[in-house]
Protein backbone atom coordinates (compact mmCIF):
# COMPACT_ATOMS: atom_id res chain seq x y z
CA UNK A 1 0.00 0.00 0.00
CA UNK A 2 1.15 3.51 -1.17
CA UNK A 3 1.94 5.41 2.00
CA UNK A 4 -0.13 9.13 1.74
CA UNK A 5 2.68 11.18 2.76
CA UNK A 6 5.12 9.58 0.07
CA UNK A 7 2.10 9.87 -2.89
CA UNK A 8 1.60 13.44 -1.58
CA UNK A 9 5.48 13.98 -2.69
CA UNK A 10 4.52 12.79 -6.20
CA UNK A 11 1.48 13.60 -6.95
CA UNK A 12 0.94 16.74 -5.22
CA UNK A 13 2.30 18.88 -8.28
CA UNK A 14 0.31 16.95 -10.87
CA UNK A 15 -2.77 17.93 -8.84
CA UNK A 16 -1.65 22.23 -8.56
CA UNK A 17 -3.52 22.83 -11.62
CA UNK A 18 -6.83 21.22 -10.34
CA UNK A 19 -6.87 23.24 -6.93
CA UNK A 20 -5.55 26.53 -8.89
CA UNK A 21 -8.58 25.78 -11.17
CA UNK A 22 -11.17 25.42 -8.30
CA UNK A 23 -9.86 28.47 -6.68
CA UNK A 24 -10.36 30.32 -9.92
CA UNK A 25 -14.09 29.27 -10.27
CA UNK A 26 -15.12 29.93 -6.69
CA UNK A 27 -14.11 33.30 -7.45
CA UNK A 28 -15.45 34.20 -9.92
CA UNK A 29 -18.67 32.05 -9.79
CA UNK A 30 -18.76 31.46 -5.94
CA UNK A 31 -22.48 32.62 -5.54
CA UNK A 32 -24.16 31.81 -9.15
CA UNK A 33 -24.13 29.65 -12.12
CA UNK A 34 -23.87 31.85 -15.48
CA UNK A 35 -25.60 30.38 -18.36
CA UNK A 36 -22.43 31.71 -20.98
CA UNK A 37 -19.74 29.82 -22.43
CA UNK A 38 -16.76 31.37 -20.27
CA UNK A 39 -18.78 30.31 -16.89
CA UNK A 40 -18.88 26.61 -18.75
CA UNK A 41 -14.94 26.86 -19.59
CA UNK A 42 -14.11 27.70 -16.24
CA UNK A 43 -16.97 24.94 -14.78
CA UNK A 44 -14.53 22.83 -17.11
CA UNK A 45 -11.39 23.44 -15.94
CA UNK A 46 -11.14 21.58 -13.01
CA UNK A 47 -12.66 18.48 -14.27
CA UNK A 48 -10.29 18.71 -17.32
CA UNK A 49 -7.36 18.87 -14.87
CA UNK A 50 -8.20 15.77 -13.68
CA UNK A 51 -8.64 14.06 -16.43
CA UNK A 52 -5.04 15.03 -16.80
CA UNK A 53 -3.94 14.03 -14.01
CA UNK A 54 -5.49 10.04 -14.69
CA UNK A 55 -3.71 10.14 -17.75
CA UNK A 56 -0.15 11.61 -15.71
CA UNK A 57 -0.84 8.55 -14.21
CA UNK A 58 -0.25 5.80 -17.32
CA UNK A 59 -2.74 4.62 -19.60
CA UNK A 60 -2.89 1.82 -22.20
CA UNK A 61 -4.87 -0.85 -23.41
CA UNK A 62 -3.73 -3.27 -20.92
CA UNK A 63 -5.99 -4.58 -18.22
CA UNK A 64 -3.49 -3.36 -15.76
CA UNK A 65 -5.45 0.13 -16.49
CA UNK A 66 -8.67 -1.15 -16.71
CA UNK A 67 -9.53 0.97 -13.12
CA UNK A 68 -8.43 4.00 -14.64
CA UNK A 69 -9.66 3.87 -18.25
CA UNK A 70 -13.28 3.64 -16.53
CA UNK A 71 -12.38 6.43 -14.25
CA UNK A 72 -11.18 8.52 -17.21
CA UNK A 73 -14.43 8.04 -19.30
CA UNK A 74 -16.25 8.69 -16.31
CA UNK A 75 -14.66 12.36 -15.96
CA UNK A 76 -15.07 12.56 -19.60
CA UNK A 77 -18.69 11.98 -19.58
CA UNK A 78 -18.81 13.95 -16.40
CA UNK A 79 -17.54 16.67 -18.38
CA UNK A 80 -19.94 16.62 -20.63
CA UNK A 81 -22.47 16.58 -18.05
CA UNK A 82 -21.12 19.68 -16.82
CA UNK A 83 -21.75 21.22 -19.94
CA UNK A 84 -25.08 20.20 -20.90
CA UNK A 85 -25.88 21.98 -17.26
CA UNK A 86 -24.44 24.97 -18.13
CA UNK A 87 -27.90 25.50 -19.83
CA UNK A 88 -29.71 23.50 -17.97
CA UNK A 89 -33.40 24.91 -19.29
CA UNK A 90 -32.65 23.33 -21.88
CA UNK A 91 -30.61 20.55 -21.79
CA UNK A 92 -31.12 19.30 -18.11
CA UNK A 93 -32.07 16.01 -19.64
CA UNK A 94 -28.86 15.31 -21.75
CA UNK A 95 -26.77 16.45 -18.44
CA UNK A 96 -29.10 13.63 -16.14
CA UNK A 97 -28.09 11.06 -19.14
CA UNK A 98 -24.25 12.11 -19.28
CA UNK A 99 -24.03 11.91 -15.49
CA UNK A 100 -25.63 8.56 -15.18
CA UNK A 101 -23.40 7.14 -17.78
CA UNK A 102 -20.65 8.66 -16.10
CA UNK A 103 -21.99 6.75 -12.48
CA UNK A 104 -21.97 3.45 -14.27
CA UNK A 105 -18.09 3.90 -15.95
CA UNK A 106 -17.50 4.22 -12.11
CA UNK A 107 -19.14 1.08 -10.62
CA UNK A 108 -17.67 -1.02 -12.92
CA UNK A 109 -14.12 0.67 -11.74
CA UNK A 110 -14.99 -0.17 -8.09
CA UNK A 111 -15.98 -3.58 -8.97
CA UNK A 112 -18.43 -6.28 -7.61
CA UNK A 113 -15.87 -7.61 -5.17
CA UNK A 114 -16.30 -7.60 -1.72
CA UNK A 115 -20.11 -7.61 -2.72
CA UNK A 116 -20.85 -6.51 0.97
CA UNK A 117 -24.65 -7.32 0.74
CA UNK A 118 -25.55 -5.38 4.15
CA UNK A 119 -23.95 -1.77 2.38
CA UNK A 120 -26.00 -2.93 -0.61
CA UNK A 121 -29.01 -2.86 1.58
CA UNK A 122 -28.24 0.37 3.59
CA UNK A 123 -28.38 2.27 0.23
CA UNK A 124 -31.00 0.21 -1.84
CA UNK A 125 -33.46 2.01 1.70
CA UNK A 126 -31.56 4.98 1.34
CA UNK A 127 -32.35 5.48 -2.27
CA UNK A 128 -35.89 3.95 -2.37
CA UNK A 129 -36.32 6.88 0.39
CA UNK A 130 -35.26 9.50 -1.51
CA UNK A 131 -36.69 8.82 -4.82
CA UNK A 132 -40.08 8.53 -2.58
CA UNK A 133 -39.41 12.01 -1.52
CA UNK A 134 -38.80 13.32 -4.85
CA UNK A 135 -41.14 11.59 -7.34
CA UNK A 136 -43.92 13.44 -5.53
CA UNK A 137 -42.57 16.88 -7.48
CA UNK A 138 -41.44 14.83 -10.86
CA UNK A 139 -43.39 15.12 -13.76
CA UNK A 140 -43.45 12.90 -17.21
CA UNK A 141 -39.84 11.41 -18.23
CA UNK A 142 -38.14 12.96 -15.33
CA UNK A 143 -39.88 10.10 -13.06
CA UNK A 144 -38.01 7.70 -15.41
CA UNK A 145 -34.73 9.60 -15.58
CA UNK A 146 -34.19 10.49 -12.34
CA UNK A 147 -35.60 7.04 -10.83
CA UNK A 148 -33.27 5.50 -13.02
CA UNK A 149 -30.40 7.59 -11.82
CA UNK A 150 -30.88 7.23 -7.85
CA UNK A 151 -30.37 3.98 -9.07
CA UNK A 152 -27.11 4.25 -10.44
CA UNK A 153 -25.87 6.60 -8.27
CA UNK A 154 -26.55 4.37 -5.41
CA UNK A 155 -25.31 1.35 -6.76
CA UNK A 156 -22.06 3.31 -7.41
CA UNK A 157 -21.92 4.66 -3.60
CA UNK A 158 -22.41 1.18 -2.61
CA UNK A 159 -19.65 0.13 -4.57
CA UNK A 160 -17.32 2.51 -3.59
CA UNK A 161 -17.78 1.66 0.19
CA UNK A 162 -17.77 -2.13 -0.58
CA UNK A 163 -13.95 -1.81 -1.51
CA UNK A 164 -13.06 -0.36 1.91
CA UNK A 165 -12.65 -3.33 4.46
CA UNK A 166 -12.11 -1.65 7.36
CA UNK A 167 -11.47 -5.20 9.62
CA UNK A 168 -8.16 -6.25 7.57
CA UNK A 169 -5.23 -5.37 5.94
CA UNK A 170 -6.59 -5.07 2.57
CA UNK A 171 -7.82 -1.48 2.54
CA UNK A 172 -5.99 1.34 1.11
CA UNK A 173 -6.25 4.85 1.37
CA UNK A 174 -6.87 5.26 -2.02
CA UNK A 175 -9.77 3.17 -1.93
CA UNK A 176 -11.20 5.55 1.47
CA UNK A 177 -10.22 8.39 -1.29
CA UNK A 178 -12.31 6.88 -3.69
CA UNK A 179 -15.58 5.93 -1.37
CA UNK A 180 -15.19 9.56 0.47
CA UNK A 181 -15.52 10.92 -3.38
CA UNK A 182 -18.61 8.47 -4.12
CA UNK A 183 -20.45 10.15 -0.84
CA UNK A 184 -19.65 13.71 -1.70
CA UNK A 185 -20.90 12.86 -5.06
CA UNK A 186 -24.66 11.09 -3.52
CA UNK A 187 -24.27 14.83 -1.12
CA UNK A 188 -24.03 16.93 -4.34
CA UNK A 189 -26.23 15.70 -6.27
CA UNK A 190 -29.02 15.35 -3.07
CA UNK A 191 -28.98 18.76 -2.87
CA UNK A 192 -29.80 19.36 -7.23
CA UNK A 193 -32.39 17.43 -6.88
CA UNK A 194 -33.82 18.99 -3.94
CA UNK A 195 -33.23 22.17 -4.70
CA UNK A 196 -34.75 21.86 -8.29
CA UNK A 197 -37.80 19.50 -7.36
CA UNK A 198 -38.64 20.22 -3.72
CA UNK A 199 -37.70 23.34 -2.46
CA UNK A 200 -35.05 26.48 -2.36
CA UNK A 201 -32.02 25.01 -0.58
CA UNK A 202 -30.29 27.78 1.31
CA UNK A 203 -26.85 28.01 -0.23
CA UNK A 204 -27.51 25.30 -2.32
CA UNK A 205 -24.57 26.79 -5.29
CA UNK A 206 -21.61 26.69 -3.19
CA UNK A 207 -22.89 23.43 -1.66
CA UNK A 208 -23.20 21.68 -4.80
CA UNK A 209 -20.01 22.72 -6.28
CA UNK A 210 -17.83 21.94 -2.98
CA UNK A 211 -18.94 18.29 -2.72
CA UNK A 212 -19.13 17.96 -6.28
CA UNK A 213 -15.50 19.09 -7.02
CA UNK A 214 -14.59 17.05 -3.56
CA UNK A 215 -16.59 13.89 -5.41
CA UNK A 216 -14.08 14.06 -8.65
CA UNK A 217 -10.98 14.67 -6.77
CA UNK A 218 -11.59 11.58 -4.58
CA UNK A 219 -12.69 9.59 -7.16
CA UNK A 220 -9.65 10.69 -9.57
CA UNK A 221 -6.86 10.19 -6.60
CA UNK A 222 -7.91 6.53 -6.43
CA UNK A 223 -6.06 6.12 -9.43
CA UNK A 224 -2.98 5.77 -7.83
CA UNK A 225 -2.50 2.88 -6.85
CA UNK A 226 -4.95 1.16 -9.69
CA UNK A 227 -2.15 -0.99 -11.67
CA UNK A 228 -1.33 -2.66 -8.64
CA UNK A 229 -4.67 -3.19 -7.52
CA UNK A 230 -5.10 -4.63 -10.95
CA UNK A 231 -1.93 -7.00 -10.57
CA UNK A 232 -2.88 -8.51 -7.19
CA UNK A 233 -6.15 -9.11 -8.46
CA UNK A 234 -5.19 -11.09 -11.28
CA UNK A 235 -6.50 -14.56 -11.02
Amino acid sequence: MTKPLTVLKSVGPKLVPFFKTVAIYFVLFGDEERSSIFFCIVKLLPIISLILFVLMHGMNLSEYYRYSRRILIGLVLSCLGDAFLVWKKTYFEAGILMFALAQLQYARAFGWRPFNPYAGTVFAVLSGIIFYHLQTSLEGIMIYMVGIYVVLISIMGWRAVARVRFFDDLWTWTKLSSCAGAICFMISDLTIAVDKFVRPVPFAHPIIMVTYYAAQFGISLSVVDSPLEELMNVD
